[in-house]
């Protein structure tokens, strides 16, 4: 149960943030500063304060290790491929409006396929403890509502309609909840689906952090973004840290 509502809080995301461009308003790069900022904090805090502690608890091994690196190599292929293709779509076609129906089938792929690993994540975590799907899901909301405004920026770019492109967005986004019920009919019947789900996650988690976000962060240098960027690294990490401390207890 806490798995299907945190997986349908983190769907709505997709909604929600995508009224700003309906209503032909843009969203202040500051604001996305921040909200990129404090997604690092959350989702490096919780690959350290709640991931790799669970992981450590139950022995951490060769295998444990292979599961973190393949959750990391698994997100920079599926990025690979959406790259490379929006080149070559680009190479051939030019980068007008044109190339609408090239380069949005790919993007709605790759962001399908990375809601649906999301949706894993949402039911491994909460299989572990309450705590850990709590954190899990503060991770993955605030790193989709970034990635959400970009892929919707994406469809728009390519020449899709707002109302057509907020179609395709929710569509996407409910491969999430796709996941949740596939991860939970897993937990059931796969065993050691736990132990590899919450590894892997945090090979996720840290690969979105380090290779996606840090990186946008780097191209604005002034002193007050870095003060920006800090305040709300920080306050991402304080969020994990209070809700770690402070949450429920483990649900088995």
């Amino acid at each position: 149960m806490y798995a299907l509502i945190s997986v349908l809080v983190v769907s709505l995301v997709s909604i929600v943030f995508a009224i700003p461009f309906l209503l032909k308003k843009k969203i202040s790069s500051k604001t996305l500063l921040f909200l990129l900022s404090f997604s690092v904090g959350v989702l490096l805090s919780t690959v350290f304060m709640n991931f790799l502690p669970e992981v450590m608890g139950h022995n951490y091994g060769i295998s444990v290790s292979f599961y973190i690196l393949m959750g990391f190599l698994v997100m920079f292929v599926l990025e690979k491929f959406i790259h490379s293709h929006h080149q070559k779509k680009c190479e051939k076609n030019g980068c007008g409006h044109s190339h609408a129906y090239h380069l949005a089938p790919i993007n709605l792929i790759g962001d399908a396929v990375h809601n649906f690993i999301d949706g894993l994540v949402i039911a491994g975590s909460y299989a572990v403890s309450v705590t850990l799907g709590v954190a899990a899901t503060i991770s993955i909301i605030f790193h989709e509502i970034p990635q959400e405004i970009a892929d919707f920026g994406v469809l728009l770019y390519s020449g899709m309609s707002r109302k057509k492109a907020l179609l395709f967005n929710v569509m996407s986004a409910v491969t999430a909840i796709v996941g949740t019920v596939v991860g939970i009919l897993l937990i059931g019947k796969l065993h050691g689906f736990i132990n590899f789900i919450i590894p892997f996650a945090a090979g996720n988690f840290i690969y979105i952090a380090a290779s996606n976000l840090v990186p946008q962060l780097h191209r604005h240098c002034k002193l007050k973004d870095t003060i920006l960027h800090i305040f709300a690294i920080v306050l991402g990490v304080v969020l994990v840290a209070l809700i770690t401390v402070y949450g429920p207890v483990h649900v088995h």
